[in-house]
């Protein structure tokens, strides 16, 4: 387990029952909203990289405006390296699959939508119908193939809980294509990171 409690909505619980290595829990654009990272072992041996996002969203009590949100997320996105080995990045990221933030973070990083040909999956607001957005995100390297996803029931929280069973394939990263990043793009990713305080260092 990786506990961070804190009393501002922002704490963060990591449990697994694989084992986890090398884990570090970062500050990396605000006080008081961490992060997650570190690495998890397959009964393989195989490590798989984590990233355990929550970013403060633009709202009249957070932030004024996608700022902070948007450098956290791309400051993740520009450290990972799916070539380097597995990668899961997962959390609620506060922003819609379709968002521009969210095309540009998929690019820059190279990983995978889990949610694309297979459904929305919305998992906020739990508690209205009528009201609901997919928040919650889980990105992956190429090397996974997916065998399940799913949304949950209702657990007592806005937001309801979506589930994932990954399998990893090493081969599989030849049967589809990775998002890339147009060089303008990565220009745009490295304008969003410089606009906040970033920990430039925390997930090295």
């Amino acid at each position: 387990t990786v506990k961070q409690p804190l009393d501002n909505l922002y704490g963060m619980h990591l449990y697994s029952r694989l084992p986890l290595q090398d884990t570090r829990i970062a500050y990396l654009v605000e006080e008081g909203v961490p992060s997650i990272h570190g690495d998890v072992v397959l009964r393989s041996g195989t490590k798989v990289r984590l990233h355990c996002l929550h970013p403060a969203p633009p709202s009249p009590t957070e932030n004024a405006t996608s700022a902070e949100r948007d450098g956290e997320l791309l400051l993740v996105a520009r450290q990972v390296d799916p070539c380097a080995g597995p990668v899961v990045v997962m959390g609620d990221l506060n922003d819609v699959a379709w968002s521009a933030s969210t095309r540009l973070f998929q690019k820059v990083s190279g990983l995978l939508d889990l949610r694309i040909g297979r459904g929305l999956f919305s998992t906020f607001h739990a508690d209205y119908r009528f009201m609901r957005w997919p928040l919650d995100h889980i990105f992956c390297s190429g090397d996974f193939t997916l065998a399940r996803i799913r949304r949950l029931g209702h657990i007592g929280s806005d937001h309801f809980p979506i589930q994932a069973v990954l399998q990893h394939t090493p081969r599989a990263r030849d049967l589809h294509p990775e998002p890339t990043a147009t060089p303008s793009e990565a220009e745009r990713a490295e304008e969003k990171i410089a606009q906040v305080d970033a920990d430039q260092t925390a997930l090295l």
